[in-house]
């Protein structure tokens, strides 16, 4: 048996969600959508309305200092970031290690990965989160490198 399903039986025509009048206001760029029961759907086309894309990227770094004020959170992400090195040191130690093809390139690309974030970090006259993150990412990466050496070694 087929079901239909059709705009009154949904109620939408009852509850106004379909417009019946359509008023625009030249001047502001306001467009006015009035329903047979007075429900008021406004569209704005300038800053007085909802924001943009662009006001929400501007935003963003706000919101995230806010955001990492909190010590219990700037020590879960450091934690995730060390964490998240580890990972990677681990893939890129197991993928070149099993393949046993450019190695010694693997190992090149690692070396001055890790030299190039430790001049980053302490070239800087104030570390910032984010800095201090790529370090905890850098400490993660070469402790997961050291105890897979140990595992080759044993």
């Amino acid at each position: 048996m087929a079901h239909s399903l059709s705009l009154p039986s949904t109620g939408l025509l009852q509850l106004g969600f379909i417009p019946r009048t359509l008023i625009s206001h030249k001047k502001s760029g306001t467009f006015f959508a009035r329903s047979s029961t007075g429900l008021t759907i406004r569209a704005v086309q300038e800053n007085e309305g909802p924001r943009r894309l662009v006001d929400i990227i501007r935003i963003v770094p706000e919101i995230s200092r806010n955001y990492f004020r909190s010590p219990s959170r700037r020590a879960l992400f450091g934690g995730i970031s060390l964490l998240g090195g580890f990972y990677v040191a681990q893939t890129i130690s197991l993928s070149f290690g099993a393949l046993g093809v450019n190695d010694v390139i693997a190992a090149v690309v690692c070396v001055l990965l890790t030299e190039y974030v430790t001049k980053f970090y302490y070239s800087r006259p104030k570390v910032t989160f984010p800095i201090a993150l790529l370090n905890n990412f850098k400490m993660g990466f070469t402790y997961g490198l050291f105890i897979d050496a140990f595992k080759l070694a044993s």
